[in-house]
């Protein structure tokens, strides 16, 4: 409950610094006696990590105020597009502290089993969880778009992977990977996106100024965008 409440209060914000004008309606096809608890959304942006999980770091820069940033300016920019859209946190707290009902002990799983419970919740056409990469070779570069063993989330990935790429000038494929909680609990077609290395001098001066995440938040946009245009 507090979860929901929670959410629904980030929609609600998140709308008023969009310029919306109230909550997401009900999808037409509900019928007209049913009331959803939570708006739905035709994408979920999941801001990777948060609160005491930090994420990866580079002296005093946090993984996780990078995703956060990104995170809010992608939000904007499919609001701007039309699409209705959910960020799952707007500051820096562990959503795992919303989660009293997973029997783990481990804060790590109820995090992400909270992340995958909303998009199981609202109902999400889309799920894109937002990260930065590491290495500790110093060579490696740019972005990587990881997705499930499945045709939508696939053609989602190409599409965000070859914007970023477009953007980053590299040449990158996606990956399949099945090792990732959320790409094989949420039911719906799902990426992880790795922005790019915060290890590597040049990436990292790009994922840490405000022109470079807004070149990378529109860049995933223009993705996301080219994907529900092809998608059946």
């Amino acid at each position: 409950m507090l979860f929901a409440m929670r959410i629904v209060i980030i929609a609600c914000c998140l709308l008023l610094i969009a310029g919306g004008t109230g909550a997401e309606t009900a999808e037409a096809h509900d019928p007209p006696n049913v009331k959803r608890a939570l708006p739905t959304a035709d994408v979920l942006i999941d801001a990777g990590h948060g609160g005491i999980d930090g994420g990866t770091h580079w002296n005093g820069i946090l993984e996780k105020d990078i995703n956060l940033a990104i995170s809010r300016k992608l939000y904007l920019l499919l609001r701007a597009r039309g699409l209705k859209v959910i960020l799952n946190r707007t500051g820096d707290y562990a959503l795992s502290d919303d989660n009293r009902w997973h029997l783990s002990r481990s804060r790590h799983r109820r995090d992400l089993s909270q992340r995958r419970g909303l998009s199981d919740e609202i109902g999400a056409a889309l799920f894109v969880s937002v990260h930065v990469n590491w290495s500790p070779k110093g060579s490696k570069r740019g972005p990587l778009v990881i997705h499930q063993a499945e045709g939508g989330s696939a053609l989602l990935a190409k599409f965000i992977q070859d914007s970023l790429n477009r953007q980053q000038n590299r040449f990158r494929l996606p990956q399949v990977a099945n090792q990732y909680y959320l790409l094989n609990r949420v039911q719906v077609p799902s990426v992880i996106v790795e922005t790019a290395f915060l290890s590597d001098p040049a990436d990292r001066a790009m994922l840490t100024s405000i022109p470079g995440q807004n070149r990378i938040a529109a860049a995933i946009a223009s993705g996301i965008i080219a994907y529900r245009l092809c998608s059946p």
